[in-house]
């Protein structure tokens, strides 16, 4: 008997048009599950900023807020603190977060907010051509380190998760992949632990998300998810960092 796709209520019935082999998609519809399953819809609240993951209020079916680039947190802040019975996240690529957002994620964090943050790193930035990223590991090809990021001029590739672990705010970070099925469940049941711990008021919740970005990294989608197991899970562990997970 053929299986028929079936779509989570919390995704909207229109066509993705991120590239080929893109994570964001696969991102997006974990998100859309989870919160399918936790019942939590009509609650949720969505932030999105500027980069690739900006198109993440065309797909979901639940309200959203676009914020200026690096911005979320402080958009989340003042959202879950004017409206504590919601439940809010933000979506945000590595140019975002862990660039021009860098201050504004450590402090939110810092804070202890109470809220679930999405990172999703690819390793560059994607949305304007493929440039250096803090996240790009040492030798990575981009268009603005053609002959390979050398830390001598570019500094070392930023982790995120493990900076904000050492947060005493923090109650949860864990950094998952989209790049096999195995991974994929493993990233939803995160992605449902930093919700729970939110509904439970633990605060600051993060998850890191590995995905590969085809165009940019110029290969093939096949070859992308190879890549991202041999280049980038060694520089970027994959794992629970603080915290645990919700049964």
């Amino acid at each position: 008997m053929k299986k028929v796709f079936s779509r989570p209520k919390s995704l909207k019935p229109t066509p993705f048009r991120y590239c080929p082999g893109c994570g964001h998609s696969l991102v997006h519809r974990i998100i859309a599950e989870a919160v399918d399953q936790l019942k939590i819809r009509t609650r949720v609240i969505g932030i999105a900023p500027v980069g690739c993951a900006v198109f993440a209020y065309d797909y979901f079916n639940f309200d959203m807020l676009e914020a200026a680039h690096g911005r979320p947190p402080a958009a989340a802040t003042a959202l879950k603190r004017v409206m504590p019975e919601k439940i809010i996240f933000s979506y945000q690529g590595d140019g975002d977060l862990a660039a021009i957002g860098t201050s504004e994620i450590i402090h939110a964090a810092n804070r202890g907010e109470n809220l679930s943050v999405f990172f999703i790193n690819n390793a560059n930035y994607g949305m304007t051509g493929g440039q250096m990223a803090p996240t790009t590991i040492h030798g990575q090809r981009t268009t603005t380190t053609p002959s390979g990021r050398d830390a001598k001029t570019s500094g070392y590739p930023l982790r995120v998760s493990e900076l904000l672990a050492t947060i005493e705010g923090v109650s949860f970070v864990e950094r998952v992949s989209v790049d096999s099925y195995k991974n994929l469940m493993r990233a939803k049941r995160a992605v449902t632990t930093a919700f729970l711990n939110q509904i439970d008021c633990k605060g600051f919740s993060f998850v890191e998300i590995l995905s590969p970005c085809p165009t940019n990294w110029g290969m093939t989608p096949q070859k992308a998810l190879q890549w991202l197991r041999e280049a980038l899970i060694p520089v970027y562990p994959l794992g629970i960092i603080k915290g645990k997970k919700c049964n």
